[in-house]
């Protein structure tokens, strides 16, 4: 069949029960647009995994601040369902913010403590609306899998206590980051870099690398790994840091010595652009 494009929430409804109904699995993944290779990763994964693959394209308002790009993200459509095509998606769920939101919302999904440090703290109310949108998506689409990027590891890790928190019966899967051949994460925000705000960026990965190379050659304490990040990111004229942390891979809390599985995360603002990284390492 052709891939299908899809406006309305009671027909995208429809739709799965419809595939429900023939016994195919329904894998989804869910973006905001601005498709990239890490979206297409994605795309890959549920491909290999479902029999048919439902991508929804939506940026979000309620999960931006006053003060962020909700106005002038990156939006391409067309450009998005030749990519969505070419990688095998047979159904796009693009609805307008009038169909997700038709009247004012009262009802909110709000993750608690998951969300209170890293990204959340500088981004109050952002998870909220990610939750919340997402469970809306979650019973549009009906999917058996939906599959999000470890690059938003905060993100996913909030997904997947929601999941389990609410019994939803999906299953998350979540794919590892996709970077550039210059070791920069992928991200629909790089299209906002300058040539030298980008060359600039690589300055995230960079800092991740050698946060990797202090840990593997015996330092345990976080402060100190954290300081020489710190130190090297503060020699790019064009980066300030938002947050570096490193914290435990499930719960998010703060370490201090590093043993077990930890995240190291990180926000740097790049000029305007403000953009995040991770990297996830085991000690025993």
């Amino acid at each position: 069949m052709g891939m299908k494009i899809i406006t309305q929430i009671r027909q995208m409804q429809a739709e799965s029960n419809k595939l429900r109904h023939q016994g195919k699995k329904i894998g989804f993944v869910p973006t905001m647009g601005a498709l990239h290779e890490g979206h297409l990763s994605l795309i890959r994964q549920a491909r290999l995994e479902n029999d048919v693959v439902v991508m929804s394209i939506f940026v979000n308002p309620i999960q931006f601040g006053p003060e962020e790009d909700y106005q002038t993200y990156p939006r391409d459509f067309s450009r998005d369902e030749e990519l969505a095509k070419d990688g095998g998606v047979e159904i796009i769920f693009y609805p307008a913010v009038e169909e997700m939101y038709p009247q004012e919302l009262l009802t909110f999904v709000n993750v608690e403590r998951l969300t209170d440090g890293l990204c959340g703290k500088f981004r109050p109310d952002h998870f909220r609306g990610v939750t919340t949108v997402v469970a809306k998506l979650f019973n549009i689409v009906k999917p058996h899998r939906t599959y999000f990027g470890q690059k938003d590891y905060q993100q996913a890790v909030v997904i997947k206590h929601m999941i389990e928190d609410l019994n939803f019966d999906i299953e998350l899967v979540i794919v590892p980051i996709v970077r550039d051949s210059d070791g920069l994460a992928l991200s629909s925000r790089n299209t906002y870099l300058s040539q030298k705000e980008r060359a600039s960026a690589l300055v995230l990965s960079k800092s991740l690398q050698q946060a990797k190379e202090l840990l593997d050659s015996g330092e345990r304490h976080s402060k100190n790994v954290i300081s020489r990040m710190n130190d090297l990111i503060k020699g790019e004229k064009l980066a300030r840091v938002q947050y570096i942390e490193i914290v435990d891979s499930q719960t998010l809390e703060p370490v201090e010595i590093v043993e077990k599985e930890v995240l190291i995360a990180l926000a740097v603002i790049i000029g305007k652009t403000r953009l995040i990284d991770n990297m996830v390492l085991k000690y025993n």
